[in-house]
């Protein structure tokens, strides 16, 4: 019976454990954004690594999946998708992140090349989603979904 308690006990602390790492995944947040390199692969597609800051309070996972689409003035000009990444818990610090980015139908090299030109952000907003993938007892899957981010904001 003992036996029985104090491994009730350890589950219940297990599981809080669990849960206070959890609670702390809302406070995860993209720091900085970078691109190391861009590389074309034909005149529709591109390979590019990314530079990401992000600044992990919660535990360690595994960031699966990512994909997106970029709109410059509410057009489609991209759509993009990254491989995995695990982000390190209670950590701050650049991650790399090779990504594949193909220009929508509607969207031409040109129309990029004159975002391009103007040298500045203002008008990029992507659509994001995110699959996260938590190693803890398990593997416990999370979608995530950010609409309308502003690209400049994490340039400032």
């Amino acid at each position: 019976m003992k036996r029985c308690k104090h491994i009730g006990i350890f589950i219940v602390a297990a599981l809080l454990c669990c849960a206070c790492g959890m609670s702390k995944v809302k406070d995860i947040s993209l720091t900085s954004v970078g691109i190391a390199y861009i590389l074309p692969t034909s005149t529709r597609s591109m390979d590019a690594k990314l530079l990401l800051g992000i600044d992990n309070p919660a535990m360690s996972f595994a960031v699966q999946d990512i994909t997106g689409t970029v709109r410059y003035q509410d057009k489609p000009i991209a759509h993009f998708t990254t491989g995995s990444i695990e982000l390190q818990g209670k950590t701050e610090q650049v991650y790399e992140l090779p990504c594949t980015i193909v220009l929508d139908e509607g969207a031409s090299i040109l129309d990029v090349l004159v975002i391009a030109a103007k040298r500045s952000l203002d008008g990029l907003k992507a659509d994001v989603n995110i699959q996260a993938a938590i190693r803890k007892n398990g593997v416990l899957r999370a979608p995530f979904k950010y609409k309308d981010l502003e690209i400049s904001q994490f340039t400032k």
